[in-house]
């Protein structure tokens, strides 16, 4: 199972690469904070309000206060914004917050399509029929938040809706997360770097109950 620093080591190597491949613009390389008695938080480097993006207020009012306050790790060069946060407790992992919030603003990538059309990261925004929604993979093991197929251990919310929670096998590590990201919404330009992306090979055990796996849920590769 990856350790508070492995996963530290693959938030800040990935965004090291996506940097370099110029991805994204602007970037919180991870900060590794001791929470006290026995719990770590690998987070992002600046101190924002990560509870912003749970309040019910319109989305594009969460995604200009995320952006204003820089609460991400990655911005994408089309404005979408990427969180990657874990808290440790002895070493396990006890939750994770895995978060892509895609700008509400493209209008200036739709309205003039030839001026983007050849660069690979704004392929799959130009078309006007997109409708940006935020995604968010959650992990929680605690026993007081768990309750069997309503509130699975790991699941994904599509958009915000509050009881969008489809079950997922495993928690994602920073790997498998940012690779769900780049292949489904970057896709072309996923094809022309996806091997100059570092790998890791490292995966969480399962948490997926057995009524859950009966439901569709999300499947994550497992340890070897």
């Amino acid at each position: 199972m990856p350790s508070p620093e492995r996963i530290r080591q693959q938030v800040e190597q990935l965004t090291a690469d996506l940097v370099g491949l110029s991805l994204c613009d602007r970037q919180n390389f991870p900060a590794m904070r001791d929470l006290g008695e026995g719990l770590r938080e690998v987070g992002i480097g600046v101190r924002g309000n990560t509870s912003y993006a749970l309040k019910n207020i319109p989305y594009h009012d969460i995604y200009r206060e995320l952006e204003r306050t820089q609460t991400y790790n990655l911005r994408m060069l089309d404005g979408a914004l990427i969180q990657m946060m874990y808290r440790f407790r002895n070493n396990e992992v006890e939750a994770h917050r895995l978060a892509f919030f895609p700008s509400p603003f493209l209008e200036e990538f739709q309205n003039n399509p030839d001026i983007y059309l050849d660069d690979e990261i704004y392929a799959e925004v130009i078309m006007k029929n997109i409708v940006p929604f935020p995604i968010r993979f959650d992990f929680d093991c605690r026993e007081e938040v768990v309750v069997d197929v309503d509130h699975p251990k790991s699941h994904l919310t599509l958009g915000q809706y509050q009881n969008c929670r489809i079950p997922v096998s495993a928690p994602l590590t920073p790997y498998h997360f940012i690779g769900f990201i780049l292949r489904n919404f970057y896709n072309t330009a996923y094809r022309k770097y996806e091997d100059q992306l570092t790998i890791f090979d490292q995966c969480f055990e399962a948490s997926i109950t057995a009524t859950e796996r009966d439901l569709l849920h999300v499947n994550i590769p497992e340890p070897q």
